[in-house]
């Protein structure tokens, strides 16, 4: 009974974690601030290997009706056909740029983005991956727009919407999840903290004079989780990270397969709870218990998960299929931790064709 009832307030926490962070989301959901005059914008994607996704992302960039836009791809040494796509959308707005590659002491992506904003021209910048898609000629707008509603010395981050099916869908239900029944998010840009920051690499805004002023990619060139690290580091600088829903202007399809969903995650998971084992192995031990064993411990436990998965899968708007399985996610969940943690620690780590 002991164990059941720690557990049950356990996730009576995270509940109302979960909860205050939806009332946030919602509140915050359509903050915006109306312009006479948007300033110029340079859209910034770094690319390897992205011939499919590019060709989704390119028509949504290119069809905006933003007044002052420059879309800059980096093609990092693609293999596939990256160059050959982003030749069929030549545009006037688009400027591609050719890499070889990072250089020694620097990842891929980091290298990528630096490189792009090195290019970039606009008085503000939006970082997207090249797996997202913007969702309507208007979006641009909307986001520049609630990127001014953050006030000065601000970032605009948040959650897109996650399509996809199948296997890929199912396991990439597990990044709002995370977000969403652990980090207070009206906190993030209340308090100095570093640790409480959350800045998603897939979509972000920043104003390119505070870009410049603490060139995050170069300090941060060598992270796997470059978005993590900008974050803190922006934090430790005085910026507000303010996360919001944007499902209604980016949409991300970040894996096609379950196989793929499971590498992608197996690169960060590790890292993600702490990427030591002093601290990996404590943390890991909780989710086992909160998720995969508590179930198992009475029904209570069962509706408690059911409901905390379940909150989290409507705010990020993911099917209802996804829910029901949510034993299945979680356990998963838990053996990405373990598979990351053998992949680190045996250094066969790799994405894309590259080590990392």
């Amino acid at each position: 009974m002991l164990v059941l009832a720690l557990l049950l307030a356990t996730h009576g926490v995270l509940l109302a974690i979960t909860a205050v962070n939806l009332v946030t989301l919602h509140r915050r959901g359509q903050d915006r601030t109306a312009l006479g005059a948007y300033p110029t914008l340079s859209v910034l994607i770094p690319a390897r290997n992205e011939e499919d996704n590019l060709r989704r992302l390119l028509p949504s960039l290119l069809t905006q009706d933003y007044p002052n836009v420059e879309v800059i791809v980096v093609d990092d040494a693609s293999e596939d056909g990256t160059a050959a796509v982003l030749s069929a959308h030549a545009d006037p707005h688009l400027r591609v740029l050719s890499g070889e590659g990072p250089p020694s002491g620097w990842l891929g992506k980091p290298h990528a983005c630096y490189q792009a904003a090195e290019a970039a021209t606009g008085e503000a910048f939006l970082f997207l991956d090249a797996d997202a898609e913007l969702t309507d000629p208007g979006a641009l707008r909307r986001l520049v727009e609630r990127f001014a509603a953050c006030g000065a010395n601000a970032v605009l981050t948040g959650l897109p919407r996650y399509t996809g099916t199948g296997g890929g869908l199912l396991l990439t239900s597990l990044v709002p999840f995370a977000l969403l029944t652990a980090l207070p998010l009206s906190l993030v840009p209340r308090m100095a903290s570093p640790a409480l920051s959350a800045l998603n690499g897939q979509c972000w805004m920043i104003r390119a004079e505070a870009y410049r002023r603490y060139a995050p990619h170069q300090v941060v060139k060598a992270e796997v989780l470059e978005d993590v690290k900008i974050g803190r580091l922006l934090k430790r600088h005085g910026m507000h990270l303010h996360l919001r829903d944007l499902g209604g202007e980016v949409r991300v399809e970040m894996y096609r397969s379950f196989g793929e969903a499971w590498r992608g995650f197996r690169k960060n998971a590790y890292l993600l709870q702490g990427g030591s084992l002093l601290r990996f192995l404590p943390l890991h031990a909780l989710f086992w218990m909160l998720y995969v064993v508590a179930p198992f411990v009475g029904w209570p436990l069962l509706g408690t998960t059911y409901l905390l998965k379940g909150l989290a899968d409507r705010a990020a708007r993911f099917p209802l299929w996804v829910t029901l399985l949510t034993p299945l996610v979680l356990l998963c969940g838990a053996l990405i931790q373990l598979d990351s943690a053998f992949a680190h620690a045996t250094g066969r780590v790799a994405w894309k064709g590259r080590r990392v």
